[in-house]
This record gives structure tokens, sequence and C-alpha cells, in this order.
């Protein structure tokens, strides 16, 4: 089994290539095949569709996401939101069209490439109150009581300390502020090859754990109100299931995994 560590290390791999490059067909695409890097995967079979979101910007658009949390976040004008996760700035910036010239929103991102390019996007559109920061989720470069909301779309299921996560999620929001998530789970047990995957875990896949488990560390890092917003199950395309893994492990996938969930889910701190 990968360490905390490592796994960080594959995901900062994985998304570092995907920064360089622009969205493709990969492995994750219903027709496609699969190219050799790492970077040659479609992400975008988890994700819902931004074209006609306000302040939608196609350059930080990368096909990463698994929802668009922002639909559910309750983002008021004015408002200090933190992205956890914001790869080249698609949620910073729509975001920003709702907070407005008096709020503030702030990207977290633990690549140093998704950094550069967010702030490629950022300065091409001179945005004076958007700032991209490097930095851990398990331990952020954020002061307390800072947000009024915490946004994360598709990232915090790749944290290897979740109960970490939404304590610093905790920390950061301000009294009565609150999270809104998309993000991956499973119904069900999924093998320890399907977990040990290293392209699916940064699709967002075997480091899945059980939505039941997965609201359970929301409640006990502190949250109040959580509630599930949307759900929508993922079908995983038979081509990819084949590429990484065995007859054997497909098999046990199909039997043993009820599913596999893009859910949104928001919790309050009091």
């Amino acid at each position: 089994m990968e360490t905390p560590n490592e796994i960080k290390k594959t995901v900062k791999e994985k998304y570092a290539e995907i920064a360089v490059q622009s969205k493709g067909s990969g492995c994750c695409g219903p027709t496609s095949c699969c190219g050799d890097s790492p970077a040659d995967v479609d992400y975008s079979i988890f994700q819902d569709d931004y074209t006609n979101e306000k302040g939608y910007e196609p350059d930080a658009d990368l096909g990463l996401g698994c929802g668009i949390p922002t639909h559910y976040a309750g983002i008021n004008e004015g408002d200090t939101v933190v992205d956890l996760g914001s790869g080249a700035g698609n949620d910073v910036f729509v975001a920003r069209s709702i907070v407005g010239g008096n709020g503030k929103v702030i990207g977290l991102d633990m690549t140093e490439e998704m950094i550069d390019k967010a702030n490629r996007n950022n300065d091409k559109l001179g945005f004076k109150n958007v700032e991209f920061v490097l930095g851990d989720i398990e331990k952020m470069p954020v002061e307390s009581d800072l947000a009024d909301v915490v946004l994360s779309n598709c990232v915090l299921n790749l944290v290897p300390d979740k109960s970490k996560a939404f304590s610093e999620i905790y920390r950061i929001l301000k009294k009565g502020g609150h999270f809104c998530v998309s993000d991956i789970v499973i119904h069900g047990s999924m093998s320890e090859e399907l977990r040990k995957s290293a392209e699916l875990y940064a699709g967002c896949v075997s480091g899945a754990i059980d939505q039941e488990e997965y609201i359970d560390v929301i409640k006990e890092a502190g949250f109040t109100n959580v509630e599930i917003k949307t759900s929508k199950k993922i079908e995983l395309p038979d081509d990819l299931l084949r590429k990484y893994l065995s007859p054997e492990a497909i098999h046990e996938y199909r039997n043993n995994l009820k599913g596999v969930f893009s859910i949104t889910v928001v919790g309050f701190k009091n």
C-alpha cells in the first residue's frame, strides 16, 4: 500500500502533466483508447458542463471536476471564498463572478504547474481580488476564520487524510460559514487492485471511500446541517477497467462495488 507521501507524489506528478497539456480524449473517455502518458486521460467522464456558467474561462477548465459546487455553495457578493485544489482556476473564476469586486477568492493547490497556469489565466483576466496559493490541503497556509465559503471539486477524495482535510476546512471557515464540495464516493467495497491503480487514483476513483464513512468524517470535524445536494452514478468504461485491472479484479469490481458516485455535499460551522 502506498504511503500518504507516495500518494501525494503520484497525484502531483499526474496533475503536473495535465497542467501543461490541453484537454483531450483519453482512458476515461467512452470511446477512446488509452495513451501511454499519465496525462492522456479525459477525466471529463466525471464532470458536469461548465460552459454556460457565468465567469467561465475555457482556458481554466481542464475537465477535472465531478460537479459544479458553485451551484449549491450559497456564495454572496462580497464573500471570501477559498477553493481547494483549484487547478487552473475554473471554480475560482466562476466564484469571482459571484463575489464581485468587493469579495475575494483564493485558490489553493499543491502542484506548482497548476498554480503557474492559474496565475497566467488570472493575468489575462486582470482580477485583483483573486489569489492562487501553493499549499497542502492537510496543512493549509491560510489563516483561521478567514472564509465565508470553502469550495472543492473532485479533490478532497485525493487527500490521504480526509479527517485532517475537513478539520482544516473547519479551521479556516468563519463562524457561520460553510463548505460545498463535489467529490467521488463509493457504495460497497473496492478491490485492493483497484485501489492500487495510480491512474485511477489520480482520476478520483481508487481514493474513494464509502459515502457513509465520508459523511461521518465531515460530522466528526464539527460540521452541522450536512446535506448531500446531488448524487450521480459514474459508469467506468470497460476499456478503462481492462487496461488497469486483471479479469479477476474486474469481476470483483462488478460484484462487490455497488457503484461509484459523484456527490455534492454542504456543511456548516456553527
